[in-house]
């Protein structure tokens, strides 16, 4: 081809774009057609879809389509779920299919900002120009894993002190309704040393998340935050992709290089959206109603947490233990995969202790690579007397006790109000690592 070689390069790039662009163009659209509906359920005929593709439902009369999800096949036909209401769904509806599955917008931008399951802003300002990036992804490799060696503080004693979190760390926060959950969600992200906040609010009451940003997190959180906010009467299908969403900006930021802080209230809750629609396609309900499915997305979801090359997320899960009852099987199967859990106790909160952890029903798998010799050294101790004071708690509350007969036990009462004043934190306090862990030492001084 004559010319410059600079002229020659630029013309071949141009043809190889419009060669490019003529192979992706489908002069022929395939469309679907809605047959019926049936629970939560959309049955289509047609167009021929991947699970988890995203497509458009167009009903006459209305210029807006509906977002739905490919959920799974049947006979030939594809079972939609709606990431919307239902309402102006009718038969003979047109079905396009988006060719991909759902994404979002992400960049520096959404620091700040409210967003709904779909990653669309809910406080009204209109979202800047951003990366497009999947909601759905794979975990890096467990070889791409660094291990975990340095602690992230979270400002709160009783995790710092007695159950140290490591960057990149998967932790539980196990808790009944009302015991302080939230409270504790927004202690930490005050507190917390990471770059970035990404909470997600998952099946919630509606009410709970204007007063979780405002009274828990308040405008200092806000500002280092993105809140993914799915309440309690969307989809089920919406539901879960929240939390899809919110662990894909998480993974934005990592990858940038940055140390992120995930908060997702709840695990629970997810599950039971992954419930409904399991069981709205067809899968035989198993332990207490949950289908096979639930407890294969729950490893998917949490393993995307964690350290990469780049940057690292360190994540805390509340899952929520109806009557307490810590064998639940969520529960159950959350602990079997998360790196620890931090258990509030109503008990505690009862007698006034905020935040409520029970120390020695919460445990860290990672404290003994992140804190120092001396302070794990401190930690055991600080179980083993909170250990033995309440074994023989009923006897010293009825004065049965008489100080001489156990050297650990009289250790334990002379050292009793150090402790409590250790585990107890007002909820605008905020206590450095160096500062928890002078705190823990003076527990021994005294």
């Amino acid at each position: 081809m004559p010319g410059p070689p600079a002229m020659r390069k630029a013309l071949e790039a141009a043809l190889a774009r419009a060669e490019a662009a003529v192979r992706a163009w489908d002069p022929l659209e395939i469309q679907g057609e809605v047959q019926e509906v049936i629970g939560l359920t959309i049955v289509s005929r047609g167009p021929s879809v991947r699970i988890g593709d995203a497509l458009t439902i167009h009903s006459r009369g209305f210029d807006a389509p509906m977002l739905a999800e490919a959920v799974g096949f049947r006979r030939g036909e594809v079972l939609l779920m709606p990431l919307g209401a239902l309402g102006h769904v009718e038969p003979g509806a047109r079905v396009r299919s988006e060719g991909r599955p759902l994404t979002i917008t992400v960049g520096e931008a959404l620091v700040g900002r409210v967003l709904d399951g779909l990653g669309r802003p809910l406080d009204g300002a209109p979202l800047p120009r951003g990366v497009a990036r999947s909601v759905e992804s794979t975990p890096p490799s467990p070889l791409e894993r660094p291990p975990i060696t340095s602690p992230l503080a979270v400002g709160v004693r009783a995790i710092d002190g007695l159950i140290a979190v490591g960057r990149g760390q998967r932790l539980g926060i196990f808790a009944g309704s009302g015991v302080g959950k939230s409270t504790l969600l927004g202690m930490i992200a005050r507190g917390t040393q990471a770059d970035v906040n990404v909470i997600a609010l998952i099946g919630e009451r509606s009410r709970e998340v204007r007063e979780f940003i405002e009274r828990d997190l308040g405008e200092a959180g806000l500002k280092r935050s993105v809140i993914v906010a799915v309440p309690s009467d969307q989809p089920a299908l919406l539901r879960m992709k929240g939390a899809y969403v919110a662990t894909a900006i998480a993974e934005y930021f990592r990858d940038l290089g940055r140390d992120v802080l995930l908060m997702m209230d709840s695990l629970t809750r997810f599950a039971h959206a992954a419930r409904e629609v399991g069981l709205a396609v067809g899968e035989p309900p198993t332990t207490k109603g949950y289908p096979p499915s639930v407890f294969g997305l729950l490893p998917k979801l949490i393993e995307r947490a964690g350290t990469s090359a780049r940057g690292s997320i360190t994540a805390f899960y509340t899952v929520l233990v109806d009557g307490d009852d810590l064998t639940d099987p969520i529960a159950d199967a959350a602990r079997g995969i998360l790196d620890g859990h931090i258990v509030l106790s109503r008990a505690l909160a009862n007698r006034g202790i905020y935040p409520a952890i029970d120390v020695l029903e919460s445990t860290s798998r990672l404290m003994r690579a992140v804190a120092p010799p001396d302070v794990i050294a401190l930690a055991t101790r600080f179980r083993e007397l909170l250990s033995v004071y309440r074994q023989s708690e009923d006897l010293i509350s009825i004065g049965a006790y008489r100080k001489g007969h156990n050297a650990r036990l009289d250790e334990s009462l002379m050292r009793k109000e150090a402790m409590d004043r250790f585990l107890r934190q007002g909820v605008d306090e905020r206590s450095s690592l160096e500062e928890t862990q002078a705190m823990l030492r003076a527990v021994f001084e005294e």
